[in-house]
């Protein structure tokens, strides 16, 4: 499409977006240039109603769940915009076009008891083991997202300080407390690794897969989901569900927002608002301090 290498070197480059979402973006506007072609024009002479077909059309379908259609609108924007900044369009047609509104959606979250039965079934004895365990009780105790904790090097952590130093979204850095649990789990974990062939470019890498090379989001994702099927938890958990609970624990025992907003690394505040919106059970659930590892 015109223009589109232009577009993702201008959200690498000046927006210092990360691989992930360019790529997210890039699925978006592929939306927009199968549509276009489905009716014989230009993807940069689309029209409002164009786009307003496109939005109701991969709802309806099931292509785009709620959310993803606001960052299909949102990543239409900034692409039109960009056009016309850039003087290759007179108009954008999403100047009058709203995000759909979304419902109210609360993300699953796990209670401390939940969290000790997952990592109660992961079997020590096993050479990744302590991987496992350590991987389980950072996402939780420290709320990073996935990508976060595959990239993590180990110089990247403080052990004296109890500090991890996470990089983010947009290639942004920030400071996380790391509890002590966390830390003697991780601790444990780099004692056995000293034995696994690992491999020299990825020997900063905090966790590494039984070949000595970097751990996949994608397994991650297995590691917790297995843990979780074992524990018999019902509910659909995933990395971000940990994340999730981390921050429900700290709303729920009186932590500032601007504080959570912080350790979460949101651009918004509004964002980090989701959480003061769960349910009162979820709540009672929670810790009864800031959070359930910080004084372990």
């Amino acid at each position: 499409m015109l223009c589109l290498e232009d577009y993702f070197t201008h959200l690498t480059l000046e927006k210092g977006l990360s691989p992930n979402s360019i790529a997210a973006y890039q699925h978006d506007i592929e939306l927009l240039r199968d549509y276009a072609e489905s009716k014989g024009i230009a993807p940069t002479l689309v029209q409002q109603s164009d786009i307003e077909t496109l939005i109701m059309q991969v709802g309806k379908d099931g292509a785009l769940g709620p959310r993803s259609q606001v960052r299909l609108v949102s990543g239409l924007r900034g692409f039109f915009n960009y056009l016309f900044l850039e003087d290759r369009i007179e108009n954008s047609p999403m100047e009058h076009i709203a995000p759909p509104r979304l419902g109210e959606h609360l993300p699953a979250v796990l209670s401390p008891a939940e969290v000790d039965a997952m990592e109660a079934t992961i079997d020590l004895s096993d050479p990744l083991g302590h991987r496992n365990l350590a991987i389980l009780e950072v996402l939780y105790s420290c709320g990073l997202r996935v990508t976060e904790l595959v990239e993590l090097r180990i110089s990247q952590l403080y052990s004296a300080e109890g500090y991890l130093r996470v990089v983010g979204k947009g290639n942004k850095e920030r400071l996380v407390p790391i509890g002590e649990r966390a830390l003697h789990d991780v601790k444990l974990y780099l004692g056995q690794r000293v034995h696994w062939p690992i491999k020299p470019a990825f020997s900063d890498y905090l966790f590494l897969n039984q070949r000595g090379a970097k751990l996949t989001r994608v397994m991650v994702f297995y590691i917790i989901r297995e843990s979780a099927a074992k524990a018999g938890i019902a509910k659909t958990v995933s990395p971000h569900t940990l994340r999730h609970s981390f921050a429900t624990a700290l709303v729920a025992g009186g932590a500032d927002l601007r504080v959570v907003q912080a350790m979460l690394g949101h651009e918004s505040i509004v964002t980090t608002e989701l959480y003061t919106h769960l349910s009162q059970q979820h709540l009672r659930a929670a810790v009864m301090q800031y959070h359930p590892r910080g004084n372990r």
